[in-house]
């Protein structure tokens, strides 16, 4: 009877090489990452977004009273995408930073390298479920701010919704991934968190509008990268921004494929992790 093509050929007597993409080893390990957060949802998915809506009610209540507008609408309608986008991009990078890292201290990082897994197939995995975590918490925050009196998070254009909430979830994800490759103790990969990723995320114009920033800060605004994604997603929701959308959304694109090459170099060269 015939099963047709195998994906596994032997060239020696007893080592078995795969020809094309291992799938079932990449679905087991996306899976298995995923699992891992999801056994604790009620920390990694709910407690963000419970802390986000916060941010939220703390921030309209502060600052959105008079009738405030940002943009041309309502101050919590304008701070709300940002602010379910920036937890995206936070749950991301602490999902990418933490599997190779905890192998590497725990001694089981042999579970990651071991496998027949090509170094792209192992990125494909792990960012993946960085991704699928992501998301997660942007629906829970959004659902929950759809429920939230006098906030208004109808999406507009879906496209940009999810090219940007993809392109910055990516982005985080290989900083993460890069991350774990170079820490040696979670203290390293705090560290990345509470001085890379929460600066970078609380100054990208989250909470404010950039245009209303003196012409220096709107300058330096614009090298940051996570201001692309914060203007890019909130235009999915206002159909408005405050950056060019066409260039963000390709700005974003290359500098995952920045990320992408440079974690695949990483892993490629097994530094840190196979000495």
């Amino acid at each position: 009877m015939n099963e047709g093509p195998s994906n596994w050929v032997r060239t020696d007597p007893g080592v078995p090489i795969i020809r094309n993409v291992n799938w079932g080893g990449l679905r087991t390990l996306y899976v298995k990452e995923v699992r891992r957060f999801f056994k604790v949802q009620l920390q990694t998915i709910w407690a963000p977004s419970v802390t986000t809506l916060l941010f939220l009610i703390i921030f309209t209540v502060a600052l959105g009273r008079e009738g405030r507008t940002v943009l041309g609408v309502p101050f919590a309608d304008f701070l709300a995408p940002g602010l379910i986008v920036m937890g995206m991009l936070q749950n991301s990078f602490a999902n990418s930073s933490f599997s190779l890292l905890v192998g590497k201290i725990q001694g089981t990082i042999v579970d990651y390298l071991m496998p027949p897994l090509s170094n792209g197939e192992l990125i494909a995995a792990l960012i993946g479920a960085a991704v699928t975590r992501a998301f997660l918490v942007g629906l829970a925050v959004w659902l929950a701010m759809l429920a939230w009196p006098g906030v208004h998070v109808g999406p507009q254009q879906l496209w940009a919704v999810f090219w940007f909430g993809l392109m910055g979830s990516m982005m985080l994800g290989f900083l993460g991934l890069a991350t774990s490759v170079w820490a040696e103790k979670f203290d390293h990969a705090a560290a990345v968190s509470n001085f890379v990723v929460a600066p970078l995320s609380l100054l990208s114009g989250t909470f404010y509008s950039v245009e209303s920033l003196s012409p220096a800060f709107q300058a330096v605004s614009h090298f940051n990268p996570f201001f692309y994604v914060i203007s890019g997603f909130r235009y999915g929701f206002l159909g408005r921004a405050d950056s060019p959308i066409l260039l963000g959304a390709l700005l974003l694109l290359t500098i995952n494929v920045a990320l992408c090459a440079l974690v695949y170099a990483l892993l490629r060269s097994g530094w840190k992790l196979k000495s």
